[in-house]
């Protein structure tokens, strides 16, 4: 009989994700003893059972909201990531499952099977064609080398208009032949070229498009921030470094299009721009809340490190400001809302943008090994993951919940059809920045103009779910123990 994991076993991670150690209160049971089937009522092929053995195991000991799971008899349960759609809670619309969980892993240290571009797919209402809008371009990419940049339209895919069915090709093909131009208003798709890419296993430095501006007796230091990876804070702390040696007078991140990632790289970054005293003396930046299971284990044995998250006093850079202005879009969620709360009740914070995603809560990533004893028991499952949310967090006042994002404080739209660089302060979001920060107007350039027949229906930033490809990554790191 194949047994659970149980507790005091160490998974191997590094030593910097202690703080944010999650335990499995997995036990030691053994699995249940299915029930005779009916005669007569098929069953699904034994390693679909055991995969969704497995999703079950998961979802009833550390799911958020355990206690809503419906009863369902997964020997009947053919479709493996459909019947985990079945489990989720009504609020949830971030949990998903992956039967890739090495690239999933890989993502969330950016590494990734990619052209190297991130894009915003929309729809002409009056044919329904699909088209999808470079919103950056990471350099020395496969992206890069064919010439693509922001602003550009691509129309075609491998010669053939795009469709409902097709278009996350896009992001998940290894090859393609993409049709592309610029969006003119009254003039169509101007500039028409056609480019063909390899898709190469990339490493992504989140902390792109760094800048310096002057502008109105002030030195503005500008900071696009793509992921929360942690592996990266040395980026951030270089950056940081930099703009210090030439006395910024204020500080902007663009985190417009940051789906999230880990809270470390969260902590890191808040910790190295809030107020010296709030950092010195390592006040909280959000408290987190379990299922009723794991609150009460917490706080029965008092592990604090376990319910909130403290600001970090041994960061390399302190700027210590006591304002900090965030651009932020639909596509600024988890880790990007947990900057932006959690400094806030610390520091003034001005969002300039347009109103943010609203994820609240926090996952852990688990795969079959995490969670069974017997490797000859999940060696053929080991290629599936689980990514279940298993807490919610607030900043210091208790703020949470904030189902429908954050407001932003000076609303402004994003012209993705503006082939104006990120980091340049003609750039709309980026312009009404610093016109807010200086109370000077940058002298206006000529608008792309968003067209009157097209809608931004899909974000796509993650290609490891088809329902939940606006979903923010990994939240947090991991460490499973074994109870005695």
């Amino acid at each position: 009989m194949m047994k659970k994991k149980k507790f005091l076993e160490k998974l191997s991670i590094p030593a910097f994700a202690l703080l944010f150690a999650i335990v499995l209160m997995a036990g030691c049971k053994d699995d249940p003893v299915p029930e005779p089937e009916p005669e007569d009522k098929k069953t699904a092929p034994d390693l679909t059972i055991k995969v969704n053995q497995f999703f079950k195991d998961v979802m009833e000991d550390v799911y958020l909201w355990y206690g809503t799971l419906p009863t369902i008899d997964i020997r009947y349960e053919f479709d493996s990531k459909a019947y985990f759609e079945k489990l989720l809670y009504t609020e949830d619309k971030w949990s998903f499952v992956t039967d890739d969980i090495k690239s999933l892993e890989n993502s969330f240290e950016g590494k990734e099977t990619s052209y190297g571009w991130s894009l915003a797919f929309g729809r002409f209402s009056d044919t329904q064609k699909i088209f999808a809008l470079v919103e950056y371009v990471y350099p020395n990419t496969p992206a890069a080398a064919a010439g693509f940049k922001r602003g550009d339209m691509i129309y075609k895919m491998n010669g053939a208009d795009i469709n409902d069915t097709d278009y996350m090709k896009l992001l998940t093909s290894t090859s393609l032949t993409c049709t592309y131009g610029q969006y003119v208003t009254g003039s169509g798709i101007t500039n028409e070229k056609t480019a063909s890419m390899t898709a190469l296993e990339l490493s992504f430095n989140p902390v792109q498009f760094t800048n310096i501006i002057e502008h109105g007796g002030h030195k503005i230091g500008y900071l696009f921030y793509a992921q929360y990876i942690s592996n990266y804070n040395h980026s951030i702390d270089s950056v940081l470094q930099l703009f210090t040696e030439n006395q910024i007078t204020d500080l902007v991140i663009d985190l417009r299009y940051n789906p999230g990632g880990t809270i470390d790289a969260a902590q890191h970054l808040c910790s190295s721009i809030a107020p010296l005293n709030v950092v010195n003396e390592q006040k909280i930046l959000v408290k987190f809340q379990w299922n009723d299971k794991y609150q009460a284990y917490w706080q029965s044995n008092n592990a604090t490190d376990q319910l909130q998250v403290p600001f970090l006093n041994n960061v390399a850079q302190k700027l210590g400001l006591n304002k900090v202005w965030i651009i932020t879009g639909s596509g600024t969620a988890s880790a990007s809302e947990l900057t932006i709360t959690g400094l806030k009740p610390y520091m003034t914070v001005t969002t300039v943008g347009e109103t943010t995603y609203g994820k609240y809560t926090a996952s852990i990533t688990l795969k079959p090994e995490d969670f069974y004893e017997t490797a000859s028991y999940y060696k053929e499952i080991e290629n599936w993951g689980v990514q279940p949310i298993i807490l919610k967090y607030a900043n210091s006042l208790g703020v949470t919940d904030f189902k429908d994002g954050f407001s932003p404080d000076v609303p402004a739209e994003d012209d993705l059809f503006s082939p104006i660089p990120l980091g340049d302060k003609k750039e709309a979001l980026l312009k009404k920045t610093i016109e807010n920060i200086t109370g000077e107007v940058i002298l206006a350039v000529k608008s792309a103009q968003r067209p009157a027949n097209v809608e931004i229906f899909d974000r796509g930033f993650s290609k490891y779910d088809d329902f939940k490809r606006e979903l923010p990554l990994q939240d947090l790191k991991k460490v499973i123990l074994k109870r005695e």
